[in-house]
């Protein structure tokens, strides 16, 4: 009787790779990257300081000081290097999870726990980071990134130093059909779009096999145009992979598909259990393609760094740890009616009427 190895165990031959899990840099016919020993170390703290966020987010839910927190355990390469390929022109449009992008888009993560906290509705200007507010709704932010792309496009932004759009989203996304329209639109009207799909195996206790009989990154190809499938755990990958995918795009040639194949370590969000429905065996052959180890590995091997430095980005992520703890459990908490005021730009008379009930409404428990 032979046995099934675990879910992604086994790397798919398709696979872009630059970085093997063992800290072993590959090279790939139509992808590389050359990056220096400063960059090398900037990826590396990125990692380890998005991680270090998201585990104190983990710990304020579970005391809590959060109402819920959708983790990126395990999706740290995915994110800084798709998140770093961007230029300060390109607009992203994110899920809920991509805490990762938008520290790379400079957007204080103390913002992304007030949404969580329930004291803001987003917290940052989407101008001012060109980053987008989270979008709670499944894949609904594709058709937003198409329609944006496609502004772009009209704007006449293209070019070598035109503007790219990027749309997030998670395997389970790809059977929504907000997705499949915006595929649609994107390859009917040569927008300049990537989707990222982070294809971290779970659409919450849906597994893979129950959203697509192919590879996802070949759904492009049905659309009409490319798609390809980069190891989500290597950050150089992701890096090089969505860098050309942009380039391309500004350039006029239209979208392009990127899977990054991954894997939520963690549960989909601090509601659920993830053990009554994967197997431990699973968790443990992905903990062995950690995205900061294979890092750290290159770099040892290397000489890039050496345990100092280690040590240094340790202890700045513990210092951001408690910054965030802290400023987080200092935000105030907003005016009941505040909730009204940016629902319009313009005064609006039925939202005016539903104000003047809820003040009304409040004055009821003045003493």
């Amino acid at each position: 009787m032979t046995t099934e190895p675990p879910r992604g165990a086994e790397a798919p031959p398709e696979l872009v790779q630059l970085l093997t899990p063992e800290g072993e840099r590959v090279e790939h016919p139509d992808y590389d990257i050359d990056l220096t020993p400063e960059e090398v170390r900037g990826l590396y703290r990125d990692l380890v300081l998005v991680r270090r966020v998201d585990l104190e987010a983990v710990a304020l839910q579970r005391q809590g000081e959060l109402g819920i927190w959708a983790s990126l355990l395990g999706q740290e390469a995915a994110q800084i290097g798709s998140g770093r390929a961007l230029a300060e022109s390109d607009m992203v449009f994110p899920t809920y999870r991509e805490h990762g992008v938008a520290w790379c888009r400079g957007v204080d993560p103390v913002n992304l726990l007030g949404l969580f906290r329930g004291v803001n509705h987003g917290g940052w200007d989407p101008a001012e980071h060109n980053f987008h507010l989270y979008t709670i709704v499944i894949g609904s932010q594709t058709l937003h990134a198409v329609g944006y792309a496609m502004g772009v496009q009209r704007d006449g932004a293209v070019g070598e130093n035109g503007a790219a759009t990027i749309a997030y989203f998670g395997d389970g996304a790809t059977s929504q059909g907000d997705v499949n329209e915006s595929f649609i639109w994107a390859s009917v009207f040569n927008a300049p779009i990537v989707f990222f799909c982070q294809n971290n195996q779970w659409a919450i206790s849906e597994p893979l096999e129950k959203q697509s009989r192919i590879p996802l990154y070949r759904r492009a190809s049905g659309f009409g145009f490319p798609g390809v499938r980069v190891d989500g755990n290597d950050v150089f990958a992701c890096l090089a992979v969505t860098r050309k995918a942009l380039a391309d795009a500004r350039s006029g040639q239209g979208p392009m598909m990127i899977e990054a194949f991954t894997y939520r370590m963690g549960a989909h969000t601090t509601s659920d259990d993830p053990t009554r429905y994967r197997l431990a065996d699973e968790l443990e052959a992905w903990k062995l393609k950690d995205p900061i180890e294979r890092v750290r590995a290159y770099m040892f091997k290397n000489r890039i760094a050496d345990q100092d430095f280690f040590d240094a980005i340790d202890a700045e992520a513990d210092e951001l740890g408690r910054d965030v703890r802290k400023r987080c459990l200092e935000l105030p908490d907003p005016e009941p009616l505040a909730i009204f005021d940016h629902v319009y730009a313009e005064p609006h008379r039925l939202m005016d009427e539903e104000r003047a009930q809820f003040a009304a409404y409040l004055e009821g428990f003045e003493g």
